[in-house]
């Protein structure tokens, strides 16, 4: 069956523009909405939607900054939770299935708190991570690199300025570890620094930092009165961001976690059966189909 692909621009409250494409049957309510991850990337998430995108109509767009949403000005997650509401009424779309993945995790949670009323049901794919998650993160990378890759990545991390060729480099080092094959994972990562450009460092710092000056963790039991009846976790097993963290989180919401063995940081590429076959019946139940 094909499916139909639309596009449009939509301009935001602040004359920020962004660049968005839905596929199926946009008719249908409610949609799935893809949040991508970075902070700083464009989606990446095609490959996803099309696993159920027969089911209920998906929608996904650049965050602004990123791929062809165009921005100069500064970021906050509060202008993100209101660009994704915005969009929303854009679309048309009272209630939508958020499916988020990595930092889109936290961005589906925050838009939660803010706008529960407007959220069918809740995926969160590969985060959000609590507590102090980037120390493990960080030895179980290291552990996977040989000593040249890791000192490789540090001095291309502390140039001024990168060339195209030091960012791709760069990008490749710092992902191919997010996998659980690391023959795989390095083609994966190579493939991705080509494709996933240009990466809005600035919006990945601002982000970051106000996240890390007010974490999700805070909030998880404001979270937790206000998730949809569906909400669920998944994660890949061999993710280096520390399972346990998945685990405490679910814990905390009071959620189903959904492990995928044999895979990493985006688990459809390694076990594409496996994830789709979850997400089929996520969605399934989340629209009543």
């Amino acid at each position: 069956m094909t499916l139909r692909e639309t596009r449009g621009l939509v301009s935001m409250t602040d004359a920020a523009r962004l660049r968005w494409r839905a596929l199926g049957d946009t008719t249908r309510q409610p949609p799935v909405v893809m949040l991508h991850g970075g902070p700083g990337l464009p989606d990446y998430l095609g490959g996803v939607a099309v696993m159920v995108a027969d089911l209920a109509p998906v929608y996904r767009y650049d965050q602004r900054g990123t791929g062809r949403s165009p921005w100069e000005g500064r970021h906050s997650l509060a202008r993100h939770v209101d660009d994704l509401a915005e969009l929303l009424d854009a679309w048309g779309v009272p209630r939508a299935v958020l499916i988020g993945h990595s930092y889109g995790t936290d961005l589906a949670g925050r838009f939660c708190l803010a706008h529960s009323d407007r959220v069918a049901a809740l995926l969160l794919m590969c985060g959000p991570f609590v507590g102090d998650w980037r120390t493990g993160y960080r030895a179980e990378r290291d552990r996977r690199m040989s000593v040249a890759r890791r000192e490789r990545l540090r001095e291309l991390e502390e140039l001024p300025r990168r060339t195209e060729e030091q960012e791709v480099e760069l990008l490749t080092l710092a992902w191919f570890t997010d996998h659980a094959d690391p023959e795989r994972g390095w083609h994966w990562a190579a493939q991705g620094a080509r494709r996933r450009r240009p990466v809005n460092w600035a919006m990945n710092g601002e982000l970051g930092r106000q996240g890390r000056a007010d974490p999700l963790d805070g909030h998880l039991a404001e979270l937790r009165a206000c998730l949809p009846a569906r909400a669920e976790l998944l994660g890949g097993a061999d993710d280096p961001r520390p399972v346990a963290t998945l685990e405490s989180l679910a814990l905390r919401l009071a959620l189903p976690l959904t492990r995928i063995e044999d895979a990493g940081h985006e688990p459809w590429l390694e076990q594409p059966d496996a994830v789709r076959a979850h997400l089929r019946r996520f969605v399934q139940g989340a629209v009543g189909a």
